[in-house]
């Protein structure tokens, strides 16, 4: 018999000095600083959206188009339409167009990691807003400049104590969740389940996703209804499945603020109204306005100040006690 190890351990020494080498090379891009934001008008920004497809999305990108002209942009839009591999192909094209710096808010917290390191090697900062990525994958502050939005977890934490309070601390839940994979979804429903879970009697009997569309969370909320009928609380992961629920509720011939109490998070006008009339318990609020505090946080970038890695948007919350006078902020 041919004994192999003779031939087979210089190869396999040659394999670890290249996977070691490899790693090193990757190691060394990462390391890279992030590359500089060029102190010029007008700077070419793109802004890669994720979908138009609610009031929320809208008021984003309105902030952005408001605040280009002030900031001294010129900017790019695309639209990924309910798509993660759009949003991934539309800033790629972007990077192809050498744009100065990329502003966009990652549909999901994996796919969209990967695009950012493309960016940064090919020398244009990123800004994150409203939605982060995965940490394993991109970093703040290292592969990415910052990330600039609210607390999710604590918005679902505080959605909870407000349905707590108002069913005392007693409830059948259903759970409407964000899109798959976005970070919204992630950490509002981490946020809310964690502390539902220390109140023994509050249960969430149904979990599911309405992708954060209005059409899709009456759907799933009538499909729920029909297989939980015991349900006595809604907790909804923004305002357009929360308006889908309370439709599909009044169609079930009960009513939404009564019979089945319910929060949400966003603060939109639907929602701020919802609330008003008594539909809603409580709205956690989520800036949509993103487009003044990306503008500052680049012009700080282009001096050399220091960004921290998260910029976190303080957010109200509305319930009967002041949604009259908050009205406003509605969108």
């Amino acid at each position: 018999m041919l004994n192999h190890s003779r031939w087979t351990r210089p190869l396999i020494a040659s394999m670890i000095a290249v996977a070691c080498a490899a790693a090193a090379g990757a190691a060394s891009a990462d390391d890279a600083p992030l590359p500089k934001l060029a102190a010029k008008k007008p700077l070419k920004v793109g802004f890669a959206q994720t979908e138009s497809n609610n009031p929320w999305r809208l008021a984003e990108t309105k902030s952005f188009k408001d605040v280009a002209s002030k900031c001294g942009w010129q900017v790019v839009m695309t639209d990924a339409n309910s798509s993660a591999a759009k949003q991934v192909s539309d800033i790629r094209s972007m990077i192809a167009q050498k744009v100065d710096l990329l502003v966009f808010p990652p549909r999901e917290e994996k796919p969209l990691a990967p695009v950012i390191i493309e960016a940064k090697k090919a020398g244009i900062p990123v800004i994150l807003v409203d939605r982060n990525v995965d940490q394993s994958l991109a970093v703040a502050g290292k592969d990415y400049v910052t990330f600039i939005g609210s607390d999710f977890i604590d918005q679902g934490k505080r959605a909870a104590d407000g349905l707590i309070k108002a069913t005392n601390g007693k409830a059948n839940i259903i759970e409407l969740e964000g899109s798959t994979g976005a970070s919204a979804a992630n950490d509002r429903k981490k946020g809310f389940d964690d502390e539902i879970a220390s109140h023994p009697d509050m249960k969430i009997i149904a979990s599911q996703s309405g992708d954060f569309a209005r059409d899709t969370g009456r759907k799933v909320m009538e499909t729920l209804l029909q297989s939980h009928p015991e349900v006595t609380a809604v907790y909804a992961h923004n305002d357009e499945m929360a308006l889908g629920a309370i439709a599909a509720i009044k169609a079930a011939g009960k009513a939404p603020g009564k019979d089945i109490l319910m929060v949400s998070i966003d603060g939109t006008k639907g929602g701020l109204e919802a609330v008003k009339s008594g539909e809603l318990v409580v709205d956690v609020q989520s800036s949509p306005f993103f487009g003044p505090l990306a503008c500052e946080v680049a012009q700080k970038y282009t001096k050399g100040d220091t960004i921290p890695p998260w910029v976190k948007v303080s957010d109200k919350l509305y319930d009967k006690s002041n949604v009259d006078e908050n009205m406003k902020y509605g969108y």
